[in-house]
């Protein structure tokens, strides 16, 4: 069943992208891309191994994580059950926000948090490539790296359930009773205990505010961008997945994020750190030869 939900997400979001780039991208950004990728995939190698190397640590850790949580609570006192607290702020909002559902809605918020999700992330990866500057890629590709490590932090040292599991008797798994393949798919890198900040709107803000950001340049796709992050953030509270505490704290993980992309890229690039080291070896090697 994992092998059929994971070709169907693939021909979903590829078939997403594909229509994206006829209608955000263009002709002309494709022509140039054609000349000029080499430049652009060795400027954004770096970051892009760097990231490679912090997702599949993530993939790893995450399953400790839970663990790892609890012996920082009990034994450490380290770690925070914030449940309690965020349910006392919140009250039964998820529970109320439920009962607005409608077999469209929930039909709209499960794709928009299955196939939407990794459209929103995957898509600007190729947009920014199209580009010569290649800045916004970094930047991109840098806000996801932190995001997945300080997102990583705060899961060991935060305790946090989510609606559907602090309420079962109240909050509906609406995603799951609706459409129960997805669970073969979303077990494999969600944890219950793993619910503060919500992943999930803080990458998704970071595609939205890299979007305004290069509005400039894709005006259209921001609008998209827009809509498409406001929906995933719903989405997490809509399905009973998050609490909206969860969701600030996202949204708040994603601006911390991108200002740090935006200065580590303008200030320091390993491309050119990499560069440097390169010539400097070589010019080494040619005094002593």
């Amino acid at each position: 069943m994992l092998v059929q939900v994971l070709t169907q997400l693939v021909a979903v979001v590829t078939l997403m992208v594909i229509v994206s780039i006829a209608l955000f991208v263009g002709r002309y950004r494709l022509r140039e891309t054609r000349t000029e990728w080499r430049s652009r995939i060795r400027a954004a190698a770096p970051i892009t191994v760097l990231l490679a190397v912090v997702l599949l640590f993530n993939s790893v850790a995450r399953q400790a994580v839970p663990h790892l949580s609890w012996i920082g609570e009990v034994w450490l006192g380290v770690a925070w059950n914030l449940t309690g607290p965020i349910y006392d702020i919140e009250g039964q909002f998820i529970v109320w926000l439920q009962s607005l559902a409608t077999p469209w809605l929930t039909a709209y918020f499960s794709f928009i948090y299955i196939y939407g999700y990794i459209f929103l992330l995957v898509f600007p990866v190729v947009a920014y490539f199209a580009l010569s500057n290649t800045r916004p890629l970094r930047e991109l590709l840098a806000a996801y790296t932190l995001n997945y490590t300080l997102g990583l932090v705060l899961y060991i040292f935060v305790i946090a359930y989510g609606p559907r599991n602090m309420m079962p008797e109240l909050v509906e798994a609406l995603l799951y009773d609706t459409y129960p393949q997805y669970q073969h798919l979303t077990r494999q890198v969600n944890r219950n205990t793993n619910v503060f900040p919500s992943l999930h709107t803080s990458l998704a803000a970071t595609v939205t505010f890299l979007a305004y950001r290069t509005r400039d340049v894709y005006p259209k796709w921001n609008v998209v961008a827009i809509l498409l992050g406001v929906s995933v953030a719903i989405s997490t509270m809509y399905l009973g997945i998050h609490w909206v505490i969860d969701v600030v704290a996202g949204i708040v993980l994603a601006y911390v994020s991108v200002e740090l992309a935006h200065l580590l890229v303008g200030r320091w690039s390993l491309s050119d750190w990499i560069d440097g080291r390169v010539s400097s070896i070589r010019g080494l090697r040619n005094r002593d030869s």
